[in-house]
């Protein structure tokens, strides 16, 4: 969920970000001669690439950034404190606390923090995952210091006055009621519901509406005092910028920051084979989410993941183009008529994850749109070619480098794979892992992972023809020709 200043303060909408680095120990495996090959041209790449710089303040905090000489910047906290970091009574509060960061604090009122925005020619934005809290402000390279200094003022100093949280628990309540008209977004939260039951990713970002309604000042303030510490927040900037200078910014504006805490570890989150549906034979179109559990982002097998993941792809029929594409899922919703549109995801945590794919059908079409997926999960798993694995490698690849275009999401690449690897992984050593997997590393870790398996399932609208659960069940295992 985000929060933004442009000119004025105004609340966001979710914001689906799935970072394809979050979580990193992954062990290289490329092998001999080829790994040798692929290391000396990624060195020779790497020259024209600008270096990541990583300093540690003493209480923690770590201060990471890029400068490419830019007239523009990002500068942005990464905060290791999200929705999972709640219980079921104070579920909802990480977001609550992002909405009120733009509210005022002690030396600036919500309007002089707008004008300030505004006469900088600035943006500042934020956002809540489940995993992570973000602040950040992109602005004119020569403002870093005092972006960087609203950065400190207002996750420090807010005020978070009484009448301000009575506004924002209003804003929230209808934010949720948007959010409930964005089918994808409810049935996403449906299967984090079934798939992580009675668990902290089973919970909403948002929370519960009776939660939206109690929370207070004091909650608001526990959530800041127990996880707002120095070792859980990393000060990424990207664009120009001097990293000697920011680390001087970060020291006077965060050197005071608490350094210890509880624990970092977040709460454990078992996965659970089930399903939710939800019938509603007056809506045009069903919308389901089936997935897996698969793995976080330090597992080894997330390359390998990511590449089946893409091996899926996505389609819609308002793009057109279906039977062109190199996905034989698409070619086949575009030649039968199976969907208005599907899309695959992997979407990973610090130590599980959910892989699988999201689709919005006509009543008629649910379950033979439910074989050819599984019947591709299948093939993955059995008898996936070597050039259809070279194909998704090299369009993830490209996939991850066009993410990275502008300051603003080199900012939150860093901050993310800092807060999730404490290191930003250089992109030759990506590219060298994913170049290493070949078809019998997708065969053998989607069998691990979809062979056989128990799958999480949400199912919104008319959907009488999307079968029993145990029909689908086996379909992990067996499909008729």
């Amino acid at each position: 969920m985000a929060a933004s200043i442009r000119l004025f303060a105004s609340a966001g909408k979710c914001l689906l970000r799935r970072s394809l680095l979050e979580r990193n120990n992954l062990k290289i495996f490329t092998p001999g001669a080829h790994r040798l090959l692929t290391t000396q041209a990624a060195q020779q790449v790497a020259l024209n690439v600008p270096e990541t710089k990583v300093t540690t303040l003493e209480n923690g905090l770590r201060v990471a950034s890029e400068d490419s000489g830019l007239s523009t910047c990002t500068v942005g906290l990464w905060i290791d404190a999200g929705s999972r970091y709640e219980n079921e009574t104070n579920n909802g509060t990480a977001h609550f606390l992002e909405h009120m960061a733009f509210k005022g604090t002690r030396k600036r009122s919500q309007l002089d923090l707008e004008l300030e925005i505004e006469n900088m020619g600035a943006h500042l934005n934020a956002y809540t995952s489940r995993e992570q809290t973000v602040y950040y402000a992109k602005a004119f390279s020569k403002d870093l210091p005092r972006a960087v200094e609203i950065l400190a003022d207002i996750i420090q100093n807010s005020t978070l006055g009484e009448a301000e949280i009575e506004r924002e628990r209003g804003v929230i309540l209808r934010e949720m009621q948007e959010v409930e008209t964005n089918l994808q977004e409810v049935v996403f939260d449906y299967l984090h519901a079934t798939a992580y039951q009675s668990t902290a990713l089973g919970r909403t970002i948002l929370g519960p509406t009776e939660n939206i309604k109690t929370i207070n000042r004091g909650d608001l303030v526990e959530y800041i005092t127990s996880h707002y510490k120095g070792p859980r927040i990393v000060l990424a900037a990207a664009g120009g910028v001097a990293h000697n200078e920011l680390i001087d910014l970060a020291k006077f504006h965060f050197g005071k920051l608490l350094g210890r805490y509880d624990s970092d570890a977040p709460p454990a989150c078992p996965f659970t084979g089930s399903e939710i549906r939800v019938r509603d034979d007056k809506m045009p179109l069903a919308h389901i989410a089936v997935a897996v559990e698969a793995v976080g982002w330090s597992h080894p097998d997330t390359i390998p993941l990511m590449v089946a993941n893409t091996l899926i792809g996505n389609w819609d029929r308002s793009f057109g183009g279906g039977v062109n594409l190199s996905s034989k899922l698409a070619q086949m919703a575009c030649q039968g008529n199976l969907c208005h549109s599907f899309q695959s995801f992997n979407t990973c945590y610090t130590d599980t994850g959910l892989w699988g794919l999201y689709m919005v059908c006509e009543p008629a079409t649910i379950k033979d749109m439910m074989h050819f997926t599984q019947k591709e999960w299948m093939s993955l798993c059995t008898s996936v070619s070597e050039g259809e694995v070279a194909r998704a490698k090299n369009l993830l690849k490209t996939n991850m480098l066009l993410h990275l275009d502008g300051s603003t999401p080199i900012c939150e690449d860093i901050g993310r794979q800092m807060l999730c690897y404490s290191r930003r992984i250089p992109f030759h050593e990506l590219e060298s892992r994913i170049d290493a997997i070949d078809a019998t590393t997708i065969k053998d870790v989607c069998a691990k992972y979809i062979f056989n398996k128990a799958p999480a399932i949400a199912a919104v609208g008319p959907i009488e023809q999307l079968p029993d659960y145990n029909q689908i069940h086996s379909g992990m295992v067996w499909m008729r020709n």
